[in-house]
């Protein structure tokens, strides 16, 4: 009885956050100064503004090995927020992974930060063979992503961020890959 509970707590959870998605799904948000971080977010997030405060963090890839994420200063970046749960960050994974593994790192990079288990995230990967580095962000990554104006948390989150290290744009749901290849092409 006891594990029927904590599972129907879990579906409700993943029903909530992918009603978000779904929402929020195919909205763009205008680059515009960053919405103040958070009382609960990192205090180099919250003292640095939300791309430095990016960089300014350590998390685990998917071996449980720690990586400092300003090894991706200096070239732009695309960073997806995004869960193994959420239906709609599932269905833009795979296009996202093929424009990753188009580009492999000339002109930019992609990396994931999962709002989700470790073992979730590395059977997900494996299971849909995505090569772009993935990091844990747990529910820490929500905070991040806030720092980056995605106020209600909602998934996928994406984010363009300028070899400058200027956030240039943010998606909010799923990916429009016309949208953003032409913003790739534009960096």
């Amino acid at each position: 009885m006891k594990k029927n509970k904590k599972l129907g707590a879990l579906i409700a959870v993943a029903v909530i956050f992918c009603t978000l998605g779904v929402v929020f799904g195919n909205k763009t948000q205008p680059v515009a100064a960053p919405a103040a971080a958070p009382a609960a977010a990192p205090a180099a997030v919250a003292d640095a503004g939300p791309v430095a405060g990016f960089y300014g963090q350590t998390l685990n890839d998917l071996s449980g090995k720690p990586q400092a994420l300003a090894q991706w200063k200096g070239k732009p970046l695309l960073v997806n927020f995004w869960a193994t749960w959420c239906g709609p960050c599932v269905q833009e994974m795979p296009e996202l992974s093929a424009i990753a593994n188009e580009e492999a790192g000339k002109r930019f990079n992609v990396v994931g930060v999962g709002i989700d288990s470790p073992s979730a995230m590395s059977e997900f990967a494996t299971k849909h063979n995505i090569k772009y580095p993935l990091y844990v962000g747990g529910m820490g990554g929500t905070e991040l992503s806030r720092a980056f104006g995605n106020t209600n948390g909602g998934l996928p989150f994406t984010v363009l961020i300028g070899a400058d290290g200027q956030v240039r744009k943010t998606y909010l749901g799923k990916l429009k890959f016309d949208e953003l290849k032409a913003d790739l092409a534009g960096l």
